[in-house]
């Protein structure tokens, strides 16, 4: 516990009577840091740190990256900003060498500003020689890594600036002059130039891993989406080996969602991209590899050897599926010619171009289709949403509905589908059938998102992992009543009918699609694989 007389060598505190420095000593934290180890987060509530022991760096997300924008030693504050302003805290705070620091509460430091309010005047002053620093740092523009070249309407564009954006790449974007032949071009920072590069050439030139830097690892997750970015989080915790695969880029479904509102712990919302890129980032701190543009081809039940497209082979005692689901396509004729041109499957923050000063339409009325609503009403002329049931509640979240009721652009038709889609090259109207005025109509439309619930994309699996009738992994009790399931103990509940083999998120049968859940059983998932792991060591022994 630390002292009245250590304290008095503050320079804040220096001068303050006996029994103040005795309540300082008496409410603070006494807090001990390893080298690496964080005090505060950008974001965090506020407090006071006093640096006692030891050399801390203060950092700062900038662009991406975590930079550091200063220091402090023995006798300085961090917190003096927030604790001015009353704001959370604009920077993160780390021990470099093995640390000792002091935490002041809030509650703790108005009742010191009460018995010494010279503090108050100390902190501010303190407070306002670094907000000019901090004002510079979030000025600082995004510099961009790449430069993707293509027309705005233009299906491989759209997929790959989709693929930029969600993996975290900041990009500028050229429009060409009519009559360019060749696109998408990327142009990387050394002048070179790929034309129509795969989402793999891509990846590899933007510095992002396409593969696998071993074979052999304590546990293979298939899936990036927030239970498998949640299971690596946990995995590479507690010390396991862990690789996470993924076809296009963490996040998943949930990435492209403009805004949860819903998600525990934010109360004003996170965007989907957010909320994956912390939990990427969380889980490479940890140690988890992380490749993208990759997915398995199939699974090898008794020797856990996952075979992924390009050959590669990886082992693991345990495997995690979190493969998610992939939209249901619209049963339309003709609605193949138009991907990319005015038709698109599930909505990006990166499509606001599309939608700006457009009067768009959106297929759809769950959680993912509401979102996209709100999202674009912020740059589209209208938005109107096209939904096949009587309304939106069954199927929507009530905050959702009430947001899209009070948004004057926004206009939802009941009863109503797709049925016909016209345009010689891009989409330029649609036949829309209502079916409570038994009428069909044709209208002006160039920009159409489909958002027609998703589909489980099993069909690689082995048959030793069973599904259900609609292609989602069976688990637990529904695992143990499959003839697929030959084990002498029943499976542990998020199981599949291998075991070893886990299923998490809503590639699972009976998951609730919901970030939340998903999030939920990524954690549950690696508690079942750790009592998998202790059977199988017992039976070794």
């Amino acid at each position: 516990m630390i002292t009245p007389d250590e304290l008095s060598d503050v320079p804040l505190l220096a001068g303050l009577e006996t029994p103040v420095l005795a309540y300082v000593a008496g409410a603070v934290e006494d807090i001990r840091l390893a080298p690496g180890e964080y005090f505060a987060r950008e974001g965090d509530e506020r407090s006071l740190f006093i640096v006692m022991e030891g050399h801390a760096e203060i950092t700062k997300v900038v662009n991406g990256q975590e930079r550091v924008i200063g220091e402090r030693t023995h006798g300085m504050l961090f917190g003096e900003v927030p604790m001015t302003l009353s704001t959370k805290f604009p920077a993160s705070g780390r021990a470099t060498v093995p640390a000792r620091i002091l935490r002041l509460g809030v509650t703790e430091y108005h009742t010191l500003a009460a018995m010494a309010p010279s503090v108050t005047t100390s902190v501010a002053e303190v407070a306002r020689r670094y907000l000019n620093d901090l004002q510079g740092w979030a000025a600082v523009e995004p510099e961009a890594e790449v430069t993707l070249i293509g027309p705005r309407v233009d299906a491989a564009v759209r997929e790959l600036a989709t693929f930029l954006t969600r993996n975290q790449v900041v990009f500028d974007r050229v429009t060409p002059d009519e009559g360019a032949a060749d696109h998408p071009v990327l142009e990387l920072p050394d002048g070179r130039r790929l034309m129509a590069p795969t989402l793999r050439q891509a990846a590899s030139a933007v510095g992002l891993e396409v593969s696998p830097a071993g074979s052999d690892y304590d546990v293979v997750i298939l899936g990036a989406g927030p239970a498998g970015l949640t299971a690596a989080v946990n995995a590479s915790a507690e010390g396991l080996r862990t690789i996470v695969v993924e076809a296009i880029a963490p996040g998943g479904q949930a990435g492209t969602s403009s805004r949860i509102e819903n998600y525990t712990g934010f109360p004003y919302g996170v965007s989907g991209d957010d909320l994956a890129s912390r939990a990427l980032q969380q889980a490479k701190r940890l140690g988890a590899e992380i490749v993208v543009t990759r997915q398995a081809t199939g699974i090898q039940p008794g020797a856990h050897t996952v075979t992924l497209d390009g050959g590669d082979l990886l082992q693991a005692p345990v495997v995690v599926i979190a493969t998610g689901v992939d939209w249901r396509t619209l049963d339309v004729p003709g609605v193949a010619s138009y991907l990319g041109r005015g038709v698109y499957y599930g909505a990006a923050r990166s499509d606001s171009a599309l939608a700006r000063g457009q009067d768009i339409c959106i297929i759809g009325a769950g959680n993912s289709a509401g979102q996209a609503a709100v999202f674009f009403s912020r740059y589209a002329r209208s938005v109107t949403m096209l939904v096949r049931g009587e309304s939106l509640e069954a199927s929507m979240s009530r905050y959702l509905i009430d947001q899209i009721s009070a948004h004057d652009a926004i206009h939802v038709e009941t009863r109503s589908q797709v049925v016909g889609l016209h345009g010689e090259t891009d989409l330029t109207e649609i036949d829309v059938h209502d079916s409570a005025a038994g009428q069909t109509s044709r209208r002006p439309a160039t920009v159409l998102f489909v958002m027609i619930g998703a589909d489980a994309v099993t069909g690689w699996l082995p048959s030793a992992v069973a599904c259900d009738q609609h292609g989602f992994v069976v688990t637990g009790s529904d695992a143990a009543d499959s003839a697929a399931w030959t084990a002498d103990r029943r499976p542990f509940a998020l199981e599949t009918t291998v075991p070893g083999v886990f299923a998490v998120g809503d590639v699972r049968s009976g998951s609730v699609k919901r970030v939340a859940a998903g999030v939920g059983e990524g954690g549950m998932g690696i508690a079942f694989a750790h009592q998998y792991l202790a059977l199988q060591q017992g039976s070794i022994r």
